[in-house]
C-alpha cells in the first residue's frame, strides 16, 4: 500500500466519487494498492520541503485524469485542495536533475505488470500467449526552439524535416495488454556539419542549458540523446533482464532488425527469441551453400516450388533456415497476391512456424496504438518545458498513466482506453461543477441555519444521511476547509 500521508491523499480523492463512479474509482483502487515509497524510488524529501515529493508524484499521475493539462493550471483545479500548494512544487520536482525516472518507472510498471498477471492466472487458461517485449520509435514534435537538446529529425510520417525529438519506446506485452516499460529521447546530427541538428550557430546556442554533474541520472539521459537507437535498444533490453521482465519474444520492425541483435538477443542466458520483419536488400545470409540476398533466396523457393498458399492469412509464403554471420535463423517470406511484393520475416526460434510466426509478430501493432492513445489522451511528446530533465519527466509519466489506464480497462471490463479515458474525465469534470453548485448550498444552508437557529453541520448532517452524490459533496467540502 501507499505509505502514510501518500495513502490519506488517495484516500481523499477517492471520496470525492460516489461508488456508482466505475471509471475513477477502478484507477484510483489500483493507484492506492500499489506499494511506493521515498525511499524506493530515490524520491527522498528535503528537510525543508513543505510537501513530500512521493506527493507530488502522485498528483502529477492524477493530473490528465482530471482534466489538468499540465502544473501551470493545478491551482485552479478540483485537485487543489488535495495540497493547497502552487504550482511551483512540481516544477522543482520535474526539473530536479537529481531523480531517477527510470527507476520511478520500472518501481510502478512491474507492480503494474504483476497485477496484471494475477488477473490472467485467474482466467485459468491452459496455453498462455507469448509474452513480448516491443521496441519502436516515434516522432515527438516540439514548437519551442529553446528547448535544451531540441533538433531537426527527420519524420518519416511526413516525408520532411521537423522540430523535436525521437522517442525510443519499449513495451511489454502480456498476451492481452501492452504496457509501456522504458524510453529515451534522441536527435539526428544530419550530415551538414555547418547545421548540426538541422540548427544554426545561433540556433544551438539559444538553447537552453544547464550544468549537471556526471553522477547524476539527468546527465546519463542527457547522453543517450546521443547514442544511436541501436544501442540503446540493446541497453533497455539488458536493464529489463536485469529488473526481472521475462519475455518469450523481442518484437522489432525492419529498421531494427540487424545482426547486431541477432547476436545479442542470441547471448542473453535467459530462453528469449527475436522476431523481426527484414529488408529485402543487400543483406547476404548462406543458404545452400551460397551467400544469396533476401530477394535471390526467395526466388529460388519459388523455382523449387517450396512457395505454399497459406489459407489461414490468406496469402503466399515460403520459409528457409539460413546462416547469417555463423548463426541460424529463419527467414519467412510473404505477400498477399501472386504480383504482390514480398516481405521478410526473421527469427531466431527455428522452430517456429509461419503462421504462429506472423500471429506473434501482428502483437507489435499493441506499440502504434500507444503512440497514438498517448498522445491523443496523454500528451506524450508535448511537453513544452524547455528543460531536457522535465521532457524526460514528463514522459516517464505519460508511460505510467498509460499503463494504469490499461489495466484499468482490463479490470473494469472497457471496450477501448479511449472510452474509459472518456468516462474517468467526465466524471472529474461532474466533480468541479458540482464544487461550485456545493459553495452555494452551504451558503444557503448557513443562511436557513441561522434564521431558524439550528446548527449548521447538524443540518447538513441530516439531509445529507441517505443520500450518497451529497455525502461526495460533503467529502470535498471537508477538504476543502482542511487545505
Amino acid at each position: 500500500m501507499l505509505q502514510n500521508k501518500s495513502t490519506t491523499i488517495i484516500s481523499e480523492v477517492k471520496d470525492f466519487f460516489t461508488s456508482s463512479e466505475k471509471a475513477i474509482q477502478t484507477l484510483l483502487t489500483i493507484l492506492s494498492s500499489l506499494t511506493l515509497s521515498e525511499k524506493q524510488t530515490g524520491l527522498e524529501s528535503k528537510s525543508n520541503n513543505q510537501v513530500k515529493n512521493i506527493n507530488k508524484l502522485l498528483l502529477l499521475l492524477l493530473f490528465p485524469f482530471f482534466g489538468i493539462k499540465d502544473a501551470w493550471h493545478y491551482e485552479g483545479s478540483s485537485l487543489y485542495p488535495a495540497l493547497n500548494h502552487g504550482k511551483d512544487i512540481f516544477y522543482r520536482l520535474l526539473n530536479d536533475s537529481s531523480v531517477n525516472w527510470r527507476k520511478i518507472s520500472y518501481k510502478l510498471n512491474r507492480q503494474i505488470i504483476g497485477r496484471a498477471q494475477t488477473d490472467k492466472e485467474k482466467e485459468g487458461q491452459d496455453v498462455q500467449p507469448p509474452r513480448c517485449l516491443i521496441i519502436d520509435d516515434t516522432d515527438l514534435p516540439k514548437t519551442g526552439r529553446k528547448i535544451e537538446m531540441i533538433g531537426r529529425i527527420f519524420s518519416h510520417v511526413t516525408g520532411k524535416s521537423i522540430l523535436g525529438f525521437k522517442g525510443l519506446f519499449m513495451g511489454y506485452h502480456d498476451g492481452k495488454s501492452f504496457f509501456a516499460l522504458d524510453f529515451s529521447l534522441h536527435g539526428e546530427k544530419g550530415k551538414n556539419k555547418k547545421k548540426p541538428f538541422g540548427l544554426t550557430s545561433k540556433q544551438l546556442r539559444e538553447r537552453y542549458s544547464k550544468p549537471r554533474t556526471k553522477d547524476t541520472e539527468a546527465h546519463k539521459r542527457k547522453q543517450e540523446y546521443f547514442t544511436s537507437k541501436i544501442e540503446q535498444m540493446m541497453k533497455m533490453i539488458r536493464t529489463a533482464i536485469n529488473k526481472g521482465i521475462r519475455f518469450d519474444y523481442v518484437l522489432v520492425d525492419s529498421w531494427f532488425t540487424c545482426f547486431a541483435l541477432v547476436k545479442f538477443i542470441k547471448t542473453r542466458r535467459i530462453d528469449t527469441q527475436l522476431i523481426g520483419m527484414a529488408k529485402m536488400g543487400k543483406t547476404r545470409y548462406l543458404f545452400d551453400e551460397k551467400n544469396l540476398t533476401a530477394k535471390e533466396i526467395v526466388d529460388q523457393l519459388r523455382k523449387s516450388r517450396k512457395t505454399k498458399r497459406s489459407k489461414q492469412l490468406s496469402c503466399y509464403y515460403g520459409e528457409a533456415v539460413v546462416d547469417f554471420n555463423g548463426i541460424p535463423v529463419k527467414l519467412f517470406f510473404a505477400k498477399t497476391t501472386k504480383k504482390g511484393k514480398w516481405s521478410v520475416l526473421l527469427t531466431t526460434d527455428l522452430n517456429l512456424k509461419f503462421e504462429q510466426a506472423y500471429r506473434i509478430y501482428s502483437t507489435r501493432w499493441s506499440i502504434e496504438v500507444f503512440f497514438k492513445e498517448g498522445k491523443q489522451h496523454l500528451s506524450l511528446g508535448k511537453s513544452q518545458s524547455q528543460d531536457f530533465d522535465a521532457q524526460v519527466a514528463s514522459t516517464t509519466l505519460t508511460m505510467i498513466q498509460y499503463n494504469l489506464l490499461a489495466l484499468a480497462k482490463r479490470f473494469a471490463g472497457y471496450e477501448s482506453l479511449g472510452e474509459l479515458f472518456r468516462n474517468t474525465k467526465a466524471e472529474t469534470i461532474e466533480l468541479t461543477v458540482a464544487e461550485k453548485i456545493w459553495k452555494l448550498i452551504v451558503e444557503i444552508l448557513s443562511q436557513i441555519a441561522e434564521l431558524f437557529e439550528i446548527d449548521t453541520e447538524s443540518l447538513m448532517q441530516k439531509l445529507i444521511s441517505d443520500n450518497e452524490r451529497l455525502m461526495k459533496l460533503l467529502n470535498y467540502n471537508t477538504l476543502l476547509q482542511a487545505g
